[in-house]
């Protein structure tokens, strides 16, 4: 199978994303909201929350991608997804609170680790490489 790594991420991903959005919707429904957060503290605050997640998992996604496709799957980029989806629930939960929280910190900051830790994996398999790469099966057959 190509990218088992990525594929089970993206779909973590997607259910934490539906996840955020039906908190959202919660709130939207009950208090009758159709634009915007209608006032609601906690409604600002789950959209924001959501509106984070956009901000951030899609590069991120993007960057396991192309690390598992150029270097193959390992049990540290299955640690990293794990890492990311866990940040993302501790994130989503922390916001919710008045003040800042030791989920929301903590889910901010692994993110971030995430996202920085996969874009120096991306470099060093791009710039780290000392052989040569044959080319894809594609391309390999264009001549």
């Amino acid at each position: 199978m190509l990218l088992p790594i990525t594929l089970t991420l993206a779909a973590a991903c997607a259910l934490l994303n539906m996840w955020l959005g039906i908190r959202c919707a919660r709130i939207r429904i009950s208090d009758h909201v159709l634009h915007g957060d209608g006032g609601s503290a906690l409604l600002a605050k789950r959209m924001r929350a959501h509106a984070n997640f956009i901000e951030y998992v899609p590069v991120t996604l993007i960057l396991f991608g192309l690390v598992e496709l150029a270097a193959g799957a390992s049990i540290w980029l299955w640690g990293a997804a794990l890492a990311l989806v866990l940040a993302r629930i501790a994130h989503g939960f922390g916001m919710d609170a008045e003040k800042p929280t030791v989920w929301r910190g903590a889910g901010a900051l692994l993110t971030w680790a995430v996202m920085v830790g996969m874009a120096v994996a991306a470099l060093t398999v791009a710039y780290g490489a000392t052989r040569e790469v044959p080319a894809p099966p594609a391309m390999a057959m264009v001549r």
